[in-house]
């Protein structure tokens, strides 16, 4: 019995640390406006590696819906469980074996696929190496994601073509990278500008 309610305590502790969701995902005004933080987050991965804010978040509102703690759902045959579909967790849902590699380039000290700082600056590292390999412009979401979903070598040999739900996919995550742009326009200056040391001329 102390067992048990040892583990429910720890089951509830974990829980409680966990960040909800955005409530309208489909603004992104309002998704910086509740976590001002992943603003912060988004801005300097663009700085480090050029993907646009925009892109970055509709990467992650495809990949989890905001859910830090996202995973593929279980595979099973009748009543038998056979895993996961893939290693893929968190906001990037970042594979293990390329996350690995984003680790030994960038650290793995407090790294992790959970925190969204650290899954906006993997997306942006990935999409980099994307452009440096393939050529394709980081301001070109559709593309990008193809490769981002595909690997490097899927991309190059054309395996989304024979995927219509991912092309379909891959044009959703452009057209929210879009609309969050258009949107970001008319509040990026507030986010920007947010903290009280930061005013005109310092900052517009």
């Amino acid at each position: 019995m102390p067992k048990l309610v040892f583990l429910i305590s720890v089951v509830l502790f974990v829980s409680s640390c966990v960040t909800p969701p955005p409530n309208n995902q489909g603004n992104l005004c309002a998704v910086f406006d509740q976590y001002p933080k992943w603003y912060d987050y988004a801005a300097a991965a663009q700085e480090k590696w050029g993907t646009p804010k925009q892109t970055l978040m509709a990467f992650v509102k495809q990949e989890s819906s905001y859910r830090s703690h996202a995973k593929p759902p279980f595979k099973w045959f009748l009543v038998i469980p056979l895993g996961r579909g893939s290693s893929a967790k968190g906001y990037a849902q970042a594979q293990n074996p390329v996350w690995s590699e984003y680790e030994n380039e960038r650290g793995a000290l407090f790294r992790g696929r959970t925190d969204m700082k650290d899954a906006l600056d993997f997306i942006g590292w990935y999409n980099h190496r994307t452009n440096k390999r393939l050529g394709i412009s980081k301001w070109n979401p559709k593309e990008m994601y193809l490769a981002y979903h595909e690997g490097h070598g899927g991309y190059r040999s054309g395996s989304y073509n024979k995927k219509p739900q991912l092309l379909k996919v891959a044009d959703k995550v452009a057209k929210t990278s879009d609309a969050y742009g258009t949107q970001l326009a008319t509040c990026e200056t507030r986010l920007r500008c947010r903290q009280w040391y930061k005013f005109w001329p310092f900052c517009s």
